[in-house]
């Protein structure tokens, strides 16, 4: 199961003065890094193709300086925001490969109700983080109007008032809200609230 979470790119480093845009041009220099074996086996083919080896060095920490100290020609190091990365005169050359967070389960596991009861805990924690709650009013009229700006995950839930209107209630993304707030208002829509969820189940 994705975690939404967690999610960032190893990738090959060099300086940005050094203009390298190839990772073959790096192939039997020096490398840094924190992950020796995935950087060797990302190395090994381009090695073997142009007959070289790279020396790949381990480092724990501050990888991205290994460069600037003169110790590589370029680092191989976790990618998230690129702020570190770009800091240090550092760019992307390559991408080693892409990662994120799951939740992985074993399908023999001999506690499946504890592992089921985690799941759905974090499925309903993490959907609290991407959702909130919309509220609003409108008038009978323009009802199917707005109820179609917020479908909510199944359906919003509706509620006769006894001016004749009616409150509708229904989970939007959080990427979505202040979009999904001005075209409410803008089709009529009008007490129009935002509520934050601390933790759901779906």
């Amino acid at each position: 199961m994705d975690l939404g979470f967690g999610a960032c790119r190893l990738c090959v480093q060099a300086p940005v003065s050094s203009q390298i845009t190839d990772v073959k041009d790096l192939a039997g220099k020096r490398i840094v890094t924190s992950f020796p074996t995935l950087t060797k086996k990302f190395f090994d083919p381009i090695d073997a193709e142009k007959g070289v080896t790279t020396s790949i060095r381990f480092v724990s920490g501050s990888v991205e300086a290994a460069c600037g100290l003169g110790l590589a020609d370029a680092v191989v190091d976790l990618v998230e925001t690129g702020t570190t990365m770009k800091a240090a005169g550092l760019e992307v050359v390559g991408t080693v490969l892409q990662t994120e967070s799951i939740l992985i389960t074993n399908p023999d596991s001999k506690h499946k109700k504890i592992v089921e009861l985690l799941k759905h805990r974090i499925e309903g924690y993490i959907t609290s983080k991407k959702f909130v709650m919309v509220s609003y009013n409108c008038s009978a009229d323009i009802l199917d109007a707005v109820s179609s700006i917020t479908p909510g995950k199944r359906s919003p839930t509706i509620t006769a008032l006894t001016d004749g209107g009616h409150a509708v209630s229904s989970l939007v993304s959080k990427k979505e809200i202040v979009r999904v707030m001005d075209d409410l208002h803008a089709a009529g829509a009008r007490d129009i609230l935002v509520f934050e969820l601390s933790n759901s189940r779906m």
